[in-house]
């Protein structure tokens, strides 16, 4: 099992039981008392767990937290670009899409160079300097207005209006968190209405979520897990959650992050 994917089945058994006992992973996980601890050390270095004393707990932080969109772009980056060349496949040439605010659309944006005759509608000032400093000749971007969020997105009635009129081919949709029953959800309830607005303008959703944000609530859900037509996500995701969303996505998509370091 690679490390990855050993700390993806710790961070999602703390969030569900709130925290984790080092005792318990080794024997559940088959490996060394050192080698659960130096995967609580990573995952306390991203934020995502507490260490105490014999465990680590979950750190989930306030529902309606939304950190700002430097402080979002260094994390989980390995996962973000393989999400990103993943979803650049599903994108045909010649289409009308939407990219929502967020680090991973952002990735998005950079890997679709090599796709031409491209409509891009977005809600992100970021995505949309991206796309503007491309070389593709044949592309038109169209940025909404809005009122500017800590993490670059705009949102909004002046948004939603404008979103509302168009008909996209599909959307790619980055989210705060992603959960059974509360869905795809956002820290930013006027974001929120704003995401709304954009998935409903498109015929197909497709998510993109790196493993990390399973299990992670925000205060408004975007929306619901069987809304979506695709789920792109990385490796690291637990089988107990590509399980659930198995069952409720039309399509999962797990893409393979470069990651050679193997179990002891």
């Amino acid at each position: 099992m690679l490390a990855r994917q050993r700390q993806a089945m710790i961070l999602e058994e703390a969030r569900r039981n709130g925290a984790v006992r080092v005792s318990d992973l080794v024997g559940r996980l088959g490996v060394s008392d050192m080698t659960i601890r130096r995967d609580l050390d990573v995952l306390a270095g991203r934020g995502l767990v507490e260490k105490v004393y014999g465990g680590a707990t979950a750190v989930l932080g306030p529902s309606t937290e939304e950190p700002g969109f430097e402080a979002k772009s260094v994390r989980q980056r390995a996962q973000k670009e393989a999400i990103a060349s993943r979803a650049a496949e599903l994108v045909q040439p010649g289409t009308a899409i939407g990219l929502s605010a967020g680090t991973t659309t952002w990735t998005l944006a950079r890997a679709l160079d090599g796709v031409p005759g491209l409509t891009i509608v977005t809600n992100s000032i970021q995505v949309a300097d991206v796309l503007r400093a491309s070389s593709a000749p044949d592309r038109t971007v169209v940025l909404t207005g809005g009122v500017r969020t800590p993490s670059d997105a705009l949102v909004g009635p002046v948004a939603v209006h404008s979103l509302r009129r168009l008909h996209l081919d599909q959307v790619f949709l980055g989210v705060h968190g992603m959960a059974e029953g509360a869905g795809f959800t956002t820290p930013n309830l006027t974001e929120s209405e704003t995401d709304r607005a954009l998935v409903e303008s498109g015929r197909r959703l497709v998510v993109l979520a790196d493993s990390s944000k399973w299990g992670v609530v925000g205060i408004s859900t975007i929306a619901e897990l069987d809304e979506a037509h695709v789920v792109v996500t990385d490796d690291g995701l637990g089988e107990a959650a590509r399980t659930v969303l198995a069952e409720h996505v039309g399509d999962l998509e797990v893409a393979p992050v470069n990651d050679d370091t193997e179990e002891e």
